[in-house]
């Protein structure tokens, strides 16, 4: 491994893409940038997602896709209640159609432009390869530019200058190192693994309430380090929640048996009973949002015999992912089912009849009876007494076998903690920016008020992980020739 440089201009904390988008700009600009991971391998999280949220570009224009930066800017701030930096915002979604054409000219190669959820705007792009090859285009055209990556290598505290950061102290090889610099980036990814943090912010017990998917080793190093140096807080508490069913390390994620138990049929809670109108199932914010209201940390997703084959000989209504597509016919269903079945596990059951079935899932038979009785009255007369589900999604359950999936609170990542203005520099409690500080992706808060905005900005997360560094990186360069 190569030796830790003692001095850079710029020392970026993570390697996802905000980081290395970061990176990229600030040598691009003539800074000498040192990118320093803390895990073995870089990318992180970022490896994982589809699509990237932008309006306006030539993607959309080729299409005919008239959205555009002033409706999604007036929807975004709506959805939030005004409780965002409009300039932040706003920032993000003028400079979205332009990186599609920069991540284009370094490599990444886009399939379409769609929508992932019913009556919204088309503004997602889908990347070819997912974000690992977003990660690896990125690092690749960093080193290019000279840009030093440096894995294994946790920056642990940010050392204090008369104006701004003069170095960070760096875990190499097992001593800690002293690198100079005049400019820090953090982009670490976040707290998805405090769970001090998640207990004190967002109320929710990690591994108990709420489990984090995909996330490891982040504990908020960086946000602690933005703070140590002054920073205001902002978003803390914020999680891109979802709802996974089933949920468990036997399971693979995004199974065919998952995307029988994620539609829009009959839920229910821990004691039972219905709890929502299951046509959010396109949603997720909204799924994530109401199963983190049921303190066991989870709620149950139920089908039939008639269902199943409705599924495999049909189709299903929601997608997932680009995996599943809406509409696709679960021809493997049968043999997954057994198969999940065989394993005896708490989290996925089959029965022959209701009361087998609420036995299994530790519910009271004669509630869960009731509730199965009365939806398939509802079912019968074609409207949703209860929660107005669209007649399109009730399904009666009949038998002669019965399912339920646990259905788990889960989230993607953590959504804030560092308070930045639109030029991505970390300000302090009264919006001063601290000199040579910046803050991107999901360490930056400001985005996002309660919740994960998506409705009509799909892959908005991964738009501003790029979009943020790129800003970030543009501003360090120019800082330090200033």
């Amino acid at each position: 491994m190569s030796e830790v440089p003692l001095e850079t201009d710029v020392v970026v904390v993570g390697s996802g893409v905000s980081g290395l988008s970061a990176a990229l700009e600030a040598a691009q600009g003539g800074a000498s940038v040192t990118v320093f991971e803390k895990q073995p391998s870089i990318g992180g999280t970022s490896n994982f997602f589809e699509g990237i949220f932008a309006v306006g570009s030539a993607m959309q224009k080729e299409k005919y896709i008239a959205y555009s930066p002033d409706q999604a800017f007036k929807n975004f701030m709506e959805y939030n209640h005004w409780r965002v930096d409009a300039r932040l915002v706003r920032s993000l979604i003028n400079r979205s159609a332009d990186t599609i054409d920069w991540l284009k000219t370094r490599g990444v190669e886009f399939l379409e432009v769609t929508i992932n959820m019913p009556d919204a705007p088309r503004t997602y792009h889908v990347v070819k390869g997912r974000g690992q090859a977003v990660v690896k285009a990125l690092a690749l055209s960093a080193k290019e530019k000279g840009v030093a990556i440096r894995v294994a290598s946790p920056v642990k505290q940010i050392l204090r200058g008369k104006r701004g950061p003069s170095g960070v102290v760096v875990e190499f090889d097992g001593k800690d190192t002293e690198v100079a610099c005049r400019v820090v980036v953090i982009a670490s990814g976040g707290y998805a693994n405090n769970a001090e943090w998640i207990k004190k912010y967002a109320g929710l017990e990690l591994g108990r309430t709420v489990t984090p998917m995909g996330n490891i080793g982040k504990t908020g190093d960086g946000i602690r380090m933005a703070w140590e140096m002054g920073a205001a807080a902002e978003g803390m508490g914020v999680l891109h929640l979802i709802r996974v069913a089933p949920f468990s390390p036997e399971f693979p994620f995004m199974n065919t048996v998952e995307g029988a138990a994620i539609q829009p049929v009959l839920w229910v809670d821990p004691k039972g009973e219905r709890f929502c109108d299951e046509g959010i199932a396109y949603y997720d914010t909204s799924l994530g949002n109401v199963n983190s209201r049921y303190p066991q940390g989870y709620t149950f997703c139920l089908f039939d015999d008639t269902i199943k084959k409705r599924f495999i000989e049909k189709g299903v209504f929601r997608g997932m992912g680009t995996v599943v597509p809406p509409g696709c016919k679960l021809h493997d269903l049968n043999e997954q089912l057994q198969h999940f079945l065989s394993l005896n596990s708490r989290e996925f059951f089959g029965a022959d009849s209701i009361e087998e079935l609420a036995l299994k899932m530790e519910v009271d038979s004669q509630v869960l009876k009731t509730t199965v009785q009365q939806y398939n009255t509802f079912c019968a007369q074609g409207r949703d007494a209860e929660f107005a589900k669209d007649p399109e999604y009730l399904i009666p359950l009949n038998g002669p076998r019965f399912y339920a999936a646990k259905a788990r609170t889960c989230f993607l990542g953590t959504m804030g903690g560092v308070k930045i203005n639109h030029r991505t520099e970390v300000v302090d409690q009264y919006g001063s920016p601290i000199a040579g500080l910046y803050a991107v992706g999901l360490d930056a808060g400001g985005l996002h008020a309660e919740s994960y905005s998506m409705r009509d900005t799909s892959g908005i997360a991964s738009a501003f992980a790029v979009i943020s560094g790129r800003v970030a990186g543009e501003n360090a360069s120019k800082y330090l020739t200033g």
